[in-house]
């Protein structure tokens, strides 16, 4: 068994934005397949610039807050209670457009790399 608290685990930074802040609760090798599960949380106008994972499916539910996701150029809402999952491949962009912070939070499971 883990456990984990939010209330007692340090902020570190997010890879695709040092500015945005994120708690770890679970870490790639903690549990088979799972690469992270995690808590971000974006200031008004924050970004995580588009990107994609070759390895890894994600999946995003919103806790509170408000912004927009673009998935391979098409813009999704996020709104409290919304979850979307993003396949490997997909290129990705996460923006607050909301005047409160937006609190995301995620899970990475590692997939198979297609083979060429």
């Amino acid at each position: 068994m883990i456990t984990a608290s939010l209330n007692d685990l340090p902020e570190e930074s997010v890879s695709h934005n040092p500015e945005i802040k994120k708690k770890v609760m679970l870490r790639l090798g903690d549990l088979p397949y799972l690469t992270n599960f995690s808590q971000a949380r974006f200031a008004p106008g924050q970004s995580a610039p588009a990107h994609a994972h070759q390895d890894m499916s994600e999946v995003f539910f919103v806790e509170a807050g408000e912004g927009v996701i673009h998935v391979d150029g098409v813009e999704y809402p996020l709104l409290p209670g919304n979850c979307i999952a993003i396949e490997p491949g997909e290129v990705h962009e996460v923006v607050n457009t909301g005047k409160d912070e937006l609190i995301l939070t995620y899970f990475g499971l590692r997939v198979e790399k297609p083979a060429l």
